[in-house]
């Protein structure tokens, strides 16, 4: 999973004068068993595919980034509006939205309009990295659904596979975003897989030298070699730590050893502001959960403050339905408005 930091002009102080309050237990008396719905759903999803996991998480970074934590990810395309599905940083990158769709309907069924997409996305989230061995935590909850999505936004916000850590200190810092929370937050990557897509550059014309980078360790970089060939499939992948199903700091120590799959993620132990928490995470995996676990609640702060709603299928703002539509013998789903 790809880390993504802001440039969007929301502010902290302007996003939590406008929002709704966050709280702790917020669906106790609406529905009380919605926590454990989120979590029996994720279980059998990443019981089904382990790597659903690490996609469901992904879900958080790129939902809450893009005018903060509403929902407007999930949003399917209409004949009105370009979602974010499709942004330069999703198409073909981001999955699992079937896992959220499933989660939707168990909930729907319980307690019916009652529970968000977006709150949906915060709690499965962290299922999905306690279910795979990392830390957990208490969600605040009670967000409200977008009513809209925009692809020109997630084009906007969301940066290059090529990101150093200097810039993403930068934008991190325009949210109240720490260099600690920046690359605690990082490892996210101990779960989950990247596309030769994001590090062909990386293997043979970094920086529009010709060459590899100078920082991947040999043999890694032998084995990237052979999984992403000049001119070979983009989509390929391959995994972003060497536990890539379970969430620990492997992920810091293969940076200290020159092994990171992406060049936003080396570029963490290399630059001098941030290689003494990669060091540190490194050494110490309670202190990574911690830091990680204050990031992503801190990250689940960012709200809009824009009018929203409780969407009653995540893909549609209610008043619209979605129908499936053949093109070229296979698929797809549009939107139609009613």
């Amino acid at each position: 999973m790809r880390l993504l930091p802001f440039v969007f002009c929301l502010l902290p102080a302007a996003i939590s004068a406008v929002a709704p309050p966050l709280q702790p237990g917020y669906y106790a008396k609406s529905c009380p068993n919605a926590e454990f719905i989120v979590k029996d759903v994720m279980k059998k999803a990443m019981m089904r595919e382990p790597r659903s996991g690490a996609s469901v998480m992904r879900l958080q970074f790129h939902d809450c980034f893009v005018n903060g934590c509403d929902g407007s990810l999930l949003l399917d395309d209409t004949p009105t509006m370009l979602g974010e599905k499709l942004s330069l940083s999703n198409i073909n990158s981001l999955r699992s939205y079937e896992v959220v769709d499933e989660i939707k309907e168990a909930l729907e069924s319980a307690c019916p309009q009652t529970v968000s997409c977006a709150d949906i996305i915060i709690m499965a989230s962290r299922d999905a990295v306690a279910l795979s061995g990392g830390p957990d935590w208490e969600v605040k909850l009670g967000r409200k659904d977008s009513l809209t999505a925009s692809q020109k936004d997630s084009d906007d916000i969301m940066p290059s596979p090529r990101a150093n850590a200097s810039s993403l200190i930068d934008l991190f810092a325009r949210f109240d975003l720490s260099v600690k929370d920046l690359v605690a937050l990082s490892g996210s990557h101990s779960i989950g897989n990247g596309r030769c897509f994001s590090i062909v550059f990386r293997l043979y014309n970094q920086s529009g030298t010709g060459h590899p980078d100078p920082t991947i360790e040999p043999m890694f970089r032998r084995k990237l070699d052979k999984l992403c060939p000049l001119g070979g499939d983009g989509n390929v992948t391959g995994d972003l730590d060497f536990t890539p199903h379970v969430f620990d700091n492997q992920y810091f120590k293969d940076l200290v050893n020159g092994r990171g799959f992406l060049n936003s993620d080396e570029t963490l132990f290399t630059f001098p502001r941030t290689r003494g928490y990669v060091r540190r995470y490194s050494e110490d995996e309670s202190e990574f959960f911690r830091d990680f676990v204050d990031g992503m609640i801190k990250m689940g702060d960012l709200q809009s403050g824009r009018p929203g709603e409780i969407r009653r299928n995540c893909r549609v703002v209610n008043g619209q339905s979605p129908v499936e539509v053949v093109v070229g013998g296979l698929k797809d789903r549009k939107i139609l408005s009613r």
